[in-house]
Parts: C-alpha cells; structure tokens; sequence
C-alpha cells in the first residue's frame, strides 16, 4: 500500500539527508567502523544542515517543529545507507525531550544552541553493570554537599558515550526511597572533575558507533544541573521511553525493509540450477511472508507516528511496538542472510552487517521480555 504518512516538506528535508550522507558519511563509514568510533566533525557538519534538533525552539537554533515524522525520516535515511556508527537517533530522539520539556531557561540557554549545532553531543546513562532493563537495581548514587551533589557510581553500554559532551545521569538521590522512587537526572559535563570514560565497547555489530563505559568518581554536580524535579527521575523515565521506543521501532522497520529490498534484488539475479534464486516456491513464500510482514509493520508504524505527534500513544503501544518490529527486524533479516547463501556471510555484503548489527535491537531500550511484561500487565494478568 502506498504509504501516506509524510508531506512536502518532509520529504524536502528527506532529501537534504539523503544528500549529506551520500556526501559526508558513506564514502567514511567503513574507515569508521575499523576505527570503532565515527568522526566528530559529522556531528557539526550535521548542525550546518539544520538535521539535528528540529524539535527545539527557533530561539534556542532549532528547526521549531515538534513533529517526529521529521525524526522518523533521518532515522530511515541513516538505516538505509548502512550508518548504524551515526548517533543522530540518540541525540534527537531521545535526549532532546528532556532538554525541551525538562531542562529549566536557564539550562536550555547554556546546553540547546551546542545541542542544534553539533557541538554539544548528548548521552543518557541509564545501564549499569548490574542494572539494566530494571531501574529498581540502580546504584549509582549523588548526596546532597551543601546547593551541590556529589556523584559515585558508574555506567555500561553508553550510546554517544566518548564523544558527548553532556550526559544526562540516572542516579538515585533519595537513598531512603523504596525500588525505583528517588532516582533524578543529574547533567554531567564534559571537563567535571571525577569524570572519566572507560572503554570504547568492542561490539560484535555497530562497529563505528561510539558505545563506553562511564565512571563518576566524586563528581561534584551544582544543583543548576538537576534536570526535571528532584527524585522524581522514575517518571520523567517513564514519560519519555515511549518516544525512545517508537525510534527504535522506526529503525527496526527501516532496518528490515532495506535488507528486504536488496535481497529480492539479489534473489531475482542470483541462479541456481539454471532459474533465479527466488524462483523457487519455497523461497517465493518466505519472500512473500517477509513482505506481508513489513506491509503490516510500516501501517503500524505509520498509525503509531500520528498518535504520538497528537500526544495519545501511550507506554504499552510502545512496548508493543518496539518488541514486535525488533522480533520482526531480526527474523526477516536472518531469512535475508539464507537466501543470500555463502556469501551472506561475508562482511563485505550489506546483509551480513546488518545480521551482526540487528542483534542488539531486541535488548537495547527494553528488552523483548520485559515489554511482554509491560503489555501482560496492561492486561490486568
């Protein structure tokens, strides 16, 4: 079905994106990904043509738009061209609510126009070694040291984590509150003494994107770096995830249509016993499985984007969406993998990238199980 969910002018800006990758991350990617971690000029350069940010106010160098299908549009170019090194996703999609809804005049003067720009690039920390999905298990801790707090604790699997520049830390402040209450969002700045960065992850896929371990030793954070209200972190979390989660499942469609489309390009060039490869019945049906499933995933996706841009999509329609379309993701592209025979195991092939690359997407940003659990429990079982 043709898809009817973008205007004129996304598709304008759809274009100024496809033009700057072509121009300024493809012909890198591949350097990137040997290196481990993307150049910092991309995120500037990225600023200069207005893709970063467009949800911020005018005022502060933003695009003043708040409507996510702008989002949903750079994630699809950046997933079609292979970038998964590119952080772009993280900063808009997921960092920038807390800024735009949360962050105080004050913060949104000092941190929003670096943020539009590139210059200024953004993390979250959430995951810690013994703390991931459950927010309940966070130890990292901030006590109260006259106006400031003073940070202990340490991070893992920090998307933007080398290269940012302001990370928004989920620490708990209230030591007497019970489970997932008295956490906050402190802002951590480049520079702050007892800042340290670990390790540049060693991945099995997303080569080129930049993923670290953070550690806060004694890090004295001013209180006019408390994002949203104080011990009130758990739901602001809980506030913003459902965008997270829809830009997940934005990539996971994204991710399974692109490596869908070039394997039935593949399958129709490809011959075996004299025919085309996807000639064959069998291999006819799975491609006709793999279609459906997409068709079905790109309506879905498209309804889920309408109602989050009228502020009615909820936590469990992004739980729903993003385990299904990130299941959906890895089973199409490991049926894309088969039909490409040998050489889908070969890196050198799009496919094969991409196997190692969609691995993660079923546990980052919630995992498959717990967002059964969060659906089961809307359910009243």
């Amino acid at each position: 079905m043709r898809r009817t969910l973008y205007e004129e002018d996304h598709e304008a800006f759809r274009s100024t994106a496809r033009t700057f990758l072509a121009k300024e991350v493809v012909p890198f990617h591949d350097e990137w990904e040997k290196e481990g971690l993307v150049d910092r000029r991309i995120w500037t350069a990225a600023g200069a043509q207005g893709l970063l940010g467009t949800d911020v106010p005018e005022e502060y160098g933003g695009g003043g738009i708040k409507d996510f299908r702008y989002n949903a549009v750079l994630t699809d170019e950046t997933i079609a061209v292979g970038a998964s090194g590119v952080g772009f996703s993280l900063h808009n999609d997921v960092t920038a609510p807390y800024l735009t809804d949360l962050a105080t005049d004050e913060q949104k003067q000092r941190w929003l126009p670096g943020f539009c720009s590139g210059e200024l690039i953004t993390a979250i920390a959430m995951t810690e070694p013994g703390a991931g999905s459950d927010l309940q298990g966070i130890a990292t801790h901030a006590r109260k040291d006259g106006t400031d707090f003073v940070l202990n604790g340490s991070k893992t699997f920090i998307t933007n984590g080398i290269h940012a520049d302001l990370v928004l830390v989920v620490a708990r402040t209230d030591p007497d509150a019970k489970a997932a209450h008295g956490l906050s969002l402190l802002a951590v700045e480049r520079g702050m003494p007892g800042f340290e960065r670990g390790r540049n992850l060693d991945k099995i896929g997303m080569k080129a994107q930049d993923t670290a371990e953070l550690f806060f030793d004694d890090v004295r954070v001013p209180k006019e770096n408390v994002v949203g209200e104080l011990n009130q972190g758990f739901i602001h979390l809980m506030t913003m995830l459902p965008q997270e989660r829809l830009s997940i499942a934005v990539a996971a469609v994204a991710g399974a249509r692109t490596v869908f489309d070039r394997t039935l390009e593949y399958v129709k060039d490809r011959k075996a016993f004299g025919r085309p490869v996807g000639s064959f019945q069998h291999n006819r049906f799975v491609l006709a499985e793999m279609a459906t499933e997409l068709e079905l995933a790109e309506t879905y996706l498209d309804k889920a984007v309408t109602e989050h841009n009228k502020g009615q999509y909820t936590a469990v329609d992004a739980s729903m969406a993003k385990w299904w379309t990130t299941e959906m993701q890895k089973r199409v592209v490991d049926r894309c993998v088969q039909l490409h025979g040998g050489y889908g195991f070969m890196r050198e092939y799009p496919v094969a990238r991409a196997y190692t690359d969609t691995r993660i997407t079923t546990i980052y940003g919630g995992t498959t199980e717990i967002m059964k659990e969060i659906v089961g429990r809307s359910l009243g079982v």
